[in-house]
């Protein structure tokens, strides 16, 4: 039995499987976004597809590496990106959440109410970006999420029957790419080619400064990146931007 989540919203039914259940004319677009298009750029172009055919603002594609490591793969615009650094700052949020259920997390309104009390602090940050409602679809299968599409609103509101058909589709397109990417070789030894070594790279800064924190104060990997979080969150900053004045010697860790 699936666990009972206060504040997560569900789509009605079973969620479709591939884009051959989705109406015909979403279908279409969908198939037209990807047509001629290169491997390594079939998730991007699939969430402009989502941008242009569905009822939401922006979107992202975020994907999990190791170590609780998050990198962001595309996003349609800076307040995309921006939400996406907010929750792995926070550790908290639809898309934590997607990850570590590998299940769809919908948060319909993030003014008030049940999405607002589940995670009051990246509720309230990202109502200040002007985000309103944050759908995280997973990313994988058998239980395992690499990663999430999220599709943000400006405005409060569930997405409508005909969005979710697309939705859910497109969820395991992107999916369907980034395994495909992952399985690739670049063929001259440039950059690495797979989602998992993106998502390492992407966050590098953020991997080199939990090293020097866990020398610094003699404390594993994971109450490391906890105190990186926890002074980026105190200083409104992205974990990322403080992951660099660590290794500028900007900010030092002490007992």
């Amino acid at each position: 039995m699936d666990p009972e989540v206060p504040g997560e919203e569900h789509f009605p039914g079973d969620p479709p499987q591939s884009g051959a259940e989705a109406p015909r004319g979403l279908s279409e677009a969908f198939a037209d976004a990807v047509s001629g298009v290169a491997g390594s750029e079939v998730p991007a172009m699939l969430c402009r597809a989502c941008v242009d055919l569905l009822d939401v603002t922006g979107a992202s594609v975020s994907l999990a590496g190791d170590q609780d490591a998050r990198a962001l793969w595309w996003s349609s615009d800076e307040v995309a990106g921006r939400l996406a650094e907010t929750q792995y700052t926070l550790d908290d949020g639809p898309c934590q959440s997607a990850v570590a259920l590998a299940a769809p997390v919908l948060a319909a309104d993030l003014t008030g109410g049940p999405d607002a009390r589940r995670w009051p602090v990246f509720a309230q940050q990202a109502v200040e970006l002007g985000v309103r409602a944050v759908f995280s679809l997973p990313l994988g299968g058998s239980g395992l999420a690499i990663g999430t599409l999220d599709l943000y609103r400006d405005s409060p509101g569930p997405l409508s029957e005909r969005d979710q058909s697309f939705a859910f589709p497109a969820a395991d397109a992107i999916t369907t790419a980034l395994l495909a990417l992952q399985a690739q070789e670049e063929p001259d030894g440039g950059q690495p080619a797979s989602w998992l070594d993106k998502a390492e790279t992407d966050h590098e800064e953020v991997h080199q400064a939990t090293g020097m924190i866990m020398v610094h104060l003699g404390v594993d990997p994971q109450q490391a990146l906890a105190r990186l979080r926890a002074h980026a969150f105190a200083h409104g900053r992205t974990v990322s931007e403080a992951a660099l004045d660590v290794i500028a010697g900007r900010i030092r860790f002490r007992d």
